[in-house]
């Protein structure tokens, strides 16, 4: 014998699960912030250290400022593909890599 519910037991079921809907819909919200928040702070890190590192250049070289941006990059390209750069490079990786920096 199947008992049947009434309707006003089937409204407060259905009023349940619309509540329950509503706070996981939020929960789902929360989530996708967090991963946005996350993701920005990655992004801003990035932007920092491509900006503090590009002030460093520009300190140690201020004629750097005059050359286009092409020409930047091609100037820094024929730097970092100097051997003694490549080696320089490699000692101060090893060095940061074994805590000596």
């Amino acid at each position: 014998m199947s008992k049947q519910k009434s309707l006003s037991q089937l409204e407060a079921e259905r009023a349940a699960c619309e509540q329950q809907l509503v706070q996981l819909q939020h929960k789902v919200q929360q989530y996708e912030n967090r991963i946005a928040y996350c993701e920005k702070g990655e992004r801003r890190k990035r932007t920092h250290r491509l900006i503090t590192r590009g002030a460093a250049v520009e300190s140690v070289a201020p004629t750097v400022k005059t050359l286009t941006e092409v020409e930047f990059y091609a100037f820094a390209e024929s730097i970092f593909a100097l051997p003694e750069v490549q080696q320089l490079l490699t000692d101060a990786i090893c060095a940061h890599d074994q805590g000596r920096v």
